[in-house]
């Protein structure tokens, strides 16, 4: 049984000093005063009579030195580096920061990355197409995957099969943003106009790729005011236009943010059913990835299935996708259990 000396509560400095055979009540949080070694929490404690208008109180356990305090410094020490050069700034690192009294600091600014589609027989997705004309969906979906890989969308709109027009779009995006990133007319039909401009403007570093899907991927660079912009010119198909924006633009997108590591994230999963692989081109196959721990089968890991069909123009393929599977190149079957490789590109909450 003990006697109530004081309270001390957080943001109070205690103006009296704990003798032997007496304690303090403290909330958490609060300095300790002087004399005091130890705290126990008040769930241990039992409430006594006052005596002389004293309170006391009876602890129930018994009780060391040092128990449920924490040292000043304890946190972060003095010279301890609380934050390396291109850490990227989340909850818990916007806490550290306030935590030091780091009310400013100096971060990469987000990219803004400007965003055109090509084709005459592209209509707003608001509007009913007419006969030839399809809804432009690349547009509303590489806007959207943008602003989730931390970038800024800067909307062009519809560029029409007409050099000129896709000129002065074109040069706008270059002037205006960091990053352009455009969605069909990089085939090899008559129509497809974008090649020969983005030649004419800068320097093309390739112009076709062994993938599946994506193989009219084309990346140029452009010079603007003494300034290096990138350009990525997807196809037109959706399944390509995403796939290619998440292989090629995503980590040219965190380069420019600052990321040290600036890579889709790998792991190795089982497959879930036997895929047939293309003698032709490696592919990237749509999947959804999930964590089994391996209590029923025995197989801990990750297990990837298949998204069902794989045809480039069918954006359902891309629905609950959350990883691509990087599948060989070469004739035959990879069968059920098989190891591959998943690059993850969505999180697995609810899969």
């Amino acid at each position: 049984e003990y006697t109530v000396l004081g309270e001390v509560t957080a943001g109070r400095v205690p103006n009296f000093t704990v003798t032997p055979g007496n304690v303090a009540y403290i909330t958490t949080g609060a300095p300790l005063p002087p004399g005091a070694d130890a705290v126990v929490m008040v769930e241990e404690t039992t409430p006594l009579p006052a005596t002389n208008g004293q309170p006391r109180v009876y602890i129930g356990k018994a009780v060391r030195s040092g128990d449920d305090i924490r040292a000043v410094g304890i946190d972060v020490t003095q010279g301890q580096q609380v934050l390396a050069a291109g850490t990227r700034l989340e909850a818990a690192e916007i806490g550290l920061l306030a935590t030091v009294g780091a009310a400013q600091v100096s971060v990469y600014p987000r990219p803004t990355v400007a965003i055109l589609s090509t084709g005459d027989e592209l209509v707003e997705p608001s509007h009913r197409p007419g006969p030839g004309q399809i809804r432009d969906s690349n547009r509303a979906m590489i806007r959207a995957a943008v602003q989730a890989a931390g970038g800024i969308p800067l909307d062009l709109g519809i560029g029409r099969d007409n050099k000129d027009e896709l000129m002065t779009l074109i040069r706008r995006g270059l002037t205006e943003a960091d990053m352009l990133i455009t969605s069909g007319g990089v085939s090899m039909g008559d129509l497809d106009l974008l090649k020969p401009i983005l030649e004419n403007e800068g320097q093309v570093h390739f112009g076709r790729i062994l993938m599946k899907p994506g193989k009219p991927l084309t990346f140029a660079t452009v010079h603007v005011d003494g300034r290096k912009r990138l350009v990525f010119a997807l196809p037109g198909n959706p399944v390509s236009s995403l796939v290619t924006f998440y292989l090629f633009a995503v980590p040219a997108l965190r380069k420019l943010a600052g990321w040290p590591n600036p890579y889709l994230q790998r792991v190795q999963a089982h497959l879930s059913q036997p895929l047939p692989l293309d003698a032709e081109r490696p592919e990237y196959h749509r999947a959804t990835l999930r964590w089994d721990p391996g209590v029923n089968n025995g197989c801990g890991g990750f297990w990837a299935r298949s998204t069902g069909s794989q045809s480039s123009s069918r954006l359902l393929s891309m629905r609950s996708a959350n990883a691509l599977l990087e599948l060989p190149q070469r004739a035959g079957v990879l069968e059920q259990g098989s190891m591959v490789t998943a690059l993850i590109i969505g999180d697995m909450i609810g899969i």
